[in-house]
């Protein structure tokens, strides 16, 4: 009896854990989201009274240039960074899990930007292409202006920052699938004359798929939904040509008066994000079973 007691008190203990945290996520996570897709069928306008219109807003997304706007610059700018970021964490990791002086310093100093938060690194970016790079490039007699302020740039600018920040967690992900590889491998490989890049593209990268896939997928994830670095750097500008989807959606539903019709973007930009990764996840496993 004594051990059945036991078990149903382990039970309700896990219980009475889960149930205040699932009231939380449903709370704050799904009522919100029902909240929002009820919207997308309204003009609601974040206040007052509101008519249903059906899918009419749905069928605006397709015909608003600036929503499509902001789907291209987000889609370009997700998928630069994300191959910038990963080429950038897969060296840097590969030289932290080398055998060098200093590894945990070096590995701790490389995560620090992910530490930081990211209106504060924008603001810190800000200042530094609006007044430090100018100021360089007129020490050495060059004209320049910021980087932010080009339509045609500004958003290398963003690219920077946001991958700058994303480096550390990605390479930290990239050295637990390189301690993941067995000495051995290395060993068996070099007898066979697998030395450097040989080494790499045929022993390492295939071992460490799994840690590829995940930095891609969060890479992708976190990318598509960039906020904070465009509202720290240009707000959306010049002349809405960084203009993300995420900033869209809250510069427009909140203070645009859009709130149904950004409701809906916001519905399609989920089921957009959520077809990436999934479609990511099975090409990336369809890869690992290959290899």
């Amino acid at each position: 009896m004594n051990i059945f007691s036991q078990k149903n008190d382990r039970k309700r203990t896990f219980l009475l854990i889960t149930i205040p945290i699932l009231a939380l996520f449903v709370c704050f996570n799904t009522i919100p989201l029902i909240r929002g897709v009820i919207y997308s069928f309204t003009n609601f306008k974040g206040f007052g009274s509101y008519d249903w219109v059906g899918f009419r807003n749905y069928a605006d997304l397709f015909t608003d240039a600036r929503v499509g706007k902001s789907y291209l610059f987000t889609i370009k700018l997700a998928i630069v960074t994300t191959i910038v970021v990963n080429i950038i964490s897969l060296i840097l990791a590969l030289g932290l899990n080398s055998k060098i002086r200093a590894k945990g310093f070096f590995r701790g100093a490389y995560f620090l930007p992910n530490i930081l938060g990211s209106l504060v690194v924008g603001y810190i970016f800000n200042y530094f292409f609006t007044y430090i790079v100018p100021a360089l490039a007129d020490m050495v007699g060059l004209q320049s202006t910021s980087i932010l302020a080009s339509p045609s740039k500004a958003w290398i600018g963003i690219m920077i920052v946001c991958a700058w920040q994303a480096i550390a967690m990605n390479t930290i992900i990239y050295i637990s699938g390189l301690q993941t590889v067995p000495e051995d491998v290395y060993e068996a490989g070099g007898l066979d004359g697998a030395t450097g890049w040989k080494q790499f593209r045929h022993l390492t990268f295939p071992l460490i798929i799994p840690f590829f896939s995940i930095n891609m997928v969060l890479s992708v994830k976190n990318f598509l939904m960039v906020f904070d670095q465009i509202m720290a750097l240009t707000k959306g500008g010049p002349a809405q040509s960084t203009e993300s989807i995420s900033y869209l959606i809250y510069n427009n539903g909140m203070a645009g008066g859009q709130f149904g019709f950004q409701s809906a973007n916001a519905v399609v930009f989920f089921i957009v994000i959520v077809a990436i990764s999934v479609a990511q996840m099975k090409f990336s496993g369809s890869k690992e079973e290959q290899l």
